[in-house]
């Protein structure tokens, strides 16, 4: 259902700032804001000498791969965590890394190999379930995907990367109401990543409820980036409509499987 066309994570124009997931583990300012552009340029050049000069440093070549991928640089991303897992093929927080960069360019076949080897059955990891999920979503497997989620829903309940997560694949099976009822009750948490209201906003518009998805996307922003998210919200609801004239299946911003 997802078209291919669309990037792993859901892009908005709001803030100007560039992150690689929910579960990004990088620098942050003292204000508790993302990592600007000057910022991650700067962690590109610490750790990538660090990297250069001990290709087997797991903390090095993740931290390097984050940061590569943040200045969209995804495919040196993917051949810098191959080389480290290479040297470090049982550490399971790179292979995660590797995983997710991996789903990020694309690679989902290789990236669900390498996200099933950074957990283990008796010991799952909560965010590599969601990424597996989110990964099998692009594949179009969203019943698999969903098992996926419930089984984090478990181990860390109403989570709501996850929510977001599922609430996106029931929209990709065109059960925007399920939808639409998991996404609010992701809003309905603490510390919500923006992106979730703007898939709710944009659920909601699928409806045909366009005033009540406006405001949404308006909430609790400041004009400038207001403006721009509403702008964005109606560049996808157009791209819906015409998908329909088409007679194309549901295009929808994809589950993201985090940094």
């Amino acid at each position: 259902m997802a078209s291919a066309a669309l990037l792993l994570a859901l892009a908005l124009p709001v803030a100007g700032c560039k992150t690689t997931g929910d579960d990004t583990t990088g620098s942050i300012s003292a204000q508790g804001a993302p990592p600007t552009e000057a910022q991650w340029r700067q962690s590109l050049d610490a750790w990538g000498e660090r990297y250069k000069k001990d290709p087997g440093d797991a903390q090095a070549a993740m931290a390097y791969a984050r940061a590569l991928r943040a200045t969209e640089q995804t495919a040196q991303a993917v051949a810098v965590l191959e080389q480290s897992t290479m040297r470090n093929p049982h550490n399971m927080a790179l292979l995660g890394a590797y995983g997710r960069a991996l789903a990020a360019a694309g690679q989902y076949p290789q990236a669900l190999d390498a996200l099933s080897r950074a957990h283990t059955p008796d010991n799952p990891d909560w965010r590599i379930l969601n990424a597996q999920g989110a990964v099998l979503d692009q594949m179009g497997r969203h019943v698999e995907a969903q098992r996926l989620y419930a089984t984090a829903l478990k181990i860390v309940p109403d989570e709501p990367s996850i929510l977001s997560n599922l609430g996106l694949s029931y929209a990709l099976t065109r059960d925007l109401k399920r939808a639409e009822t998991t996404l609010r009750r992701a809003m309905a948490q603490r510390n919500v990543d923006p992106k979730v209201r703007q898939n709710l906003a944009l659920i909601v518009g699928l409806q045909g409820r366009f005033a009540e998805a406006d405001s949404i996307a308006r909430q609790g922003l400041p004009e400038d980036e207001a403006a721009a998210n509403v702008n964005y919200l109606r560049q996808m609801l157009a791209q819906q409509k015409q998908t329909k004239k088409g007679g194309a299946g549901l295009t929808m911003p994809p589950p993201n499987a985090g940094g």
